[in-house]
Parts: structure tokens; sequence; C-alpha cells
């Protein structure tokens, strides 16, 4: 009986984690990136950005993260993104992939472990989603709450967060 559960703490210990993180959108240029970060400050839950970050289990990723995000392929241009917020509309979306060295202290969330191997999982899945951002619709919620599900099986993970994250309104 100790041997079994010994083994099962080894197995849930080598699982990958799985985080999701609100942070602002990645724009390159002022004034764009002091927006971006001053939207990101008023802690509204609506106007937050939200990424999926992988910390893999096995050497030598156990010092780096992956990180994986769906934005705007301009999110400096306000007027796009005003316009994607109209029923109907969009604007052109890109998938982005690169790693961390650590996990961001604030607005991060780790939201359980792997079924499989994660990276292939979320590579597999990126290949699959199309790439027209529409607030609300086709945005960083659904496809944090959908790479989410696919990694570790809960559904609607941002919505348990919502509710347990009072000071994010």
């Amino acid at each position: 009986m100790a041997l079994a559960s010994i083994q099962s703490m080894v197995n849930i210990s080598g699982r990958d984690k799985v985080y999701v993180a609100a942070l602002p959108f990645q724009a390159k240029t002022e004034p764009a990136h002091s927006v971006t970060l001053a939207l990101h400050k008023l802690h509204l839950w609506d106007l937050q950005h939200f990424l999926v970050i992988i910390k893999t289990s096995l050497p030598p990723s156990n010092s780096q993260a992956s990180v994986f995000d769906f934005q705007p392929e301009d999110p400096e241009d306000v007027f796009a993104l005003a316009l994607a917020a109209l029923p109907g509309r969009s604007v052109p979306g890109t998938l982005l992939r690169r790693t961390m060295k650590r996990l961001p202290k604030q607005r991060c969330w780790f939201v359980g472990s792997s079924k499989g191997d994660s990276l292939d999982i979320a590579l597999k899945f990126n290949d699959t989603w199309g790439t027209d951002w529409k607030m609300g619709i086709h945005d960083c919620r659904i496809y944090a709450n959908e790479l989410v599900e696919c990694l570790t099986g809960e559904k609607r993970v941002l919505e348990r967060l919502r509710r347990r994250t009072p000071w994010l309104l």
C-alpha cells in the first residue's frame, strides 16, 4: 500500500504544471506599451490579457517555462481593437510562444497538471487554432480556457479564477 502511494506521488510530481497568468499585451512601442500596462493595472477582469504557462518537469527545461499566448497581430492599433469589439468584426491575431525564466509573482495561478506531454499538446492545439481575433468570442480568454482544458481537462478555468479572485473586478 505504501509503495502504491509513493508511486502515485512520483507520477504526480513528474507531471508538467500548468498556470494561467494575466499580463499586458506584448506591445513594443510607446504609447501603446504604456496604455496596455495602464489597462492591466486597473485590475478590471475584462481588460486583462490571459495566457497559459507550462512549467515542464523534465530537465533541462526545469529552469524555464513556456508561454502560450493569443493576441491581436498589432496590439498597438487601438482603432483596429475598437473595431474588433463590434459584433461580427475581427482583426488578424497571432499565436505567440516564448520562454520565461521564472513565473510572474502576481496574477499567476496554478490551474493543474497536464494529462500528457504538455508542450506537444499545446503545439498541436495551436495548429488547429484559427487566428481571427474577435473580442469576447475568439480572444485570449477563449484561447486560455480551451488550451487549459486540453492540457488538464478542466473546463472554463477563467470562470473559477474570477470567482476566487475578488480583488480582480
